[in-house]
């Protein structure tokens, strides 16, 4: 059964190893720590039989926005709705906290995310030029709450 929460402690080393198989971008693994201290409404984990399957990193940027910085689902487990159900509980928790926007960026070339992220009400913003480590682009993307 799928369960979706705050992340806890003992979450961490499994998030790094979903990260690590789902996301190009390679993270100092403290960066999940760092997150977890910050900001940890916005650090949701997705479970499966008590297995972390999934996992969204967001925070808030200012007063009213918040980003959403990572989402990695395995693979074995994507278009099963782990990923919505991720988004709609961070959506649902920073609408508590009077989020009215949620910002991401997304590579050009990822295409599954960006019809996902559109099918969720994500507008295109701009394009950002360069953004990720390996000099690849990004499209800069808004849904307001």
């Amino acid at each position: 059964m799928l369960l979706v929460r705050q992340v806890q402690p003992n979450d961490i080393f499994p998030v790094i190893a979903v990260a690590f198989e789902t996301l190009p971008e390679r993270y100092n693994p403290s960066i999940f720590n760092q997150f977890y201290e910050s900001c940890p409404e916005g650090f949701l984990v997705a479970l499966d039989n008590d297995s972390i399957v999934g996992f969204l990193i967001g925070i808030r940027t200012s007063p009213g926005i918040a980003r959403i910085l990572m989402v990695g689902v395995q693979d074995a487990y994507r278009k099963k709705g782990i990923g919505s159900a991720l988004l709609a509980q961070f959506i649902k928790e920073m609408k508590t906290q009077q989020v009215t926007r949620v910002d991401l960026e997304v590579r050009t070339s990822n295409t599954v995310a960006l019809q996902f992220y559109q099918k969720r009400g994500f507008l295109l913003n701009a394009t950002l030029p360069g953004f990720y480590q390996n000099g690849e682009n990004a499209y800069s993307m808004r849904k307001e709450l």
